[in-house]
């Protein structure tokens, strides 16, 4: 397994982590648990070590689930965790977020007790709290390293000048954003450009853009009812049909290569800096097997430029989440 460092001075992880979400929320047709737990097992089995989940996924369920799938193997597990969405009791959507100390002691207490583990390796705030300044939250979050609760900070979605005052406060491992070839923000809007200053690692979500980049979804019927891509914008109407065109320019130079589409957008976001640690999620050994693969792959300048030329920042049509979810981001 290829070896990464999250950050100029951070830990070292597997080269592609693994995103644990779908396993029990957002994209329908999900599995049992035991079947989960066979995916993460093969992902420890073949060299992965980042596993990635939140506490909102589930909400809660995910948490438990990965508590259940590393029980004996922790020392094998490099495991990465989010608080700050918070839900009514009950809720299945949550109702705002929190970045207030209590609430992060309390996430924290939480999440520890599910996942069955005395720390947490990565702590992520999974949005900033617009109400609560950057230095109150993460404050409070370092407290829980000097406790040894949690090892290494880290921020999801934030911009660069929260990403700065949070550093300030205390050293940040890792920024984890959306990131992939129909999702090049961070390329623009200072984010690259901040985290490789400050010294932070990168985590890629949704690499394969939502599953859209593997080139198995051709129209919005192979989602199921209860799939959350139906509300984003990028899988409706014309759009659909519009980005479904740039997956199709993506398939032809895979196929010139030999690879799939999914591997080929993989080697491609594994491409853009050794400061990139993607965490595709799945639910299948075979796709795990297929994203692992994408490792292997190495691309000449000729096949990015291709790639950029067909498929090029900006392309794809449509906000990445729905305006609920474009609201709660940092920018």
């Amino acid at each position: 397994m290829e070896i990464r460092h999250l950050g100029r001075n951070g830990p070292s992880v597997s080269a592609l982590g693994l995103g644990c979400m779908g396993m029990s929320m957002s994209y329908g047709n999900r599995v049992d648990d035991a079947s989960a737990i066979k995916v993460v097992h093969h992902a420890l089995d073949r060299g992965v070590t980042l596993l990635d989940t939140s506490d909102m996924y589930g909400p809660h369920t995910n948490e438990m689930l990965v508590g259940q799938a590393i029980a004996g193997r922790r020392n094998q597990v490099f495991l990465a965790t989010k608080f700050g969405f918070v839900f009514a009791p009950g809720a299945a959507r949550p109702t705002g977020v929190s970045g207030k100390p209590d609430y992060v002691r309390a996430s924290l207490d939480a999440s520890l007790k599910r996942l069955g583990v005395d720390h947490i390796d990565l702590w992520y705030q999974h949005r900033v709290d617009p109400d609560v300044p950057i230095e109150d939250t993460v404050g409070e979050m370092s407290r829980a390293v000097e406790a040894g609760k949690v090892r290494y900070l880290g921020l999801s979605e934030a911009a660069p000048d929260t990403l700065r005052r949070a550093h300030a406060v205390h050293p940040i491992t890792a920024l984890q954003t959306e990131y992939s070839l129909w999702s090049r923000d961070p390329e623009d809007n200072g984010i690259f450009a901040t985290v490789r200053e400050l010294g932070i690692g990168f985590v890629p979500y949704s690499p394969l853009g939502r599953g859209f980049l593997t080139g198995a979804i051709r129209t919005p019927d192979d989602f199921d009812a209860d799939d959350n891509r139906r509300n984003h914008p990028r899988f409706q109407g014309d759009n659909f049909a519009a980005n479904l065109a740039l997956v199709e320019k993506v398939r032809a130079i895979a196929a010139d290569k030999g690879v799939t589409p999914g591997q080929l957008a993989l080697a491609w976001v594994l491409a853009q800096g050794d400061d990139l640690v993607p965490i595709p999620g799945t639910k299948r050994i075979a796709y795990l097997d297929e994203n692992l693969a994408a490792l292997d792959i190495k691309l000449s300048a000729d096949h990015l430029a291709a790639i950029d030329a067909v498929f090029p920042a900006g392309a794809a049509a449509g906000t990445r989440y729905p305006e609920a979810g474009m609201r709660a981001l940092n920018r």
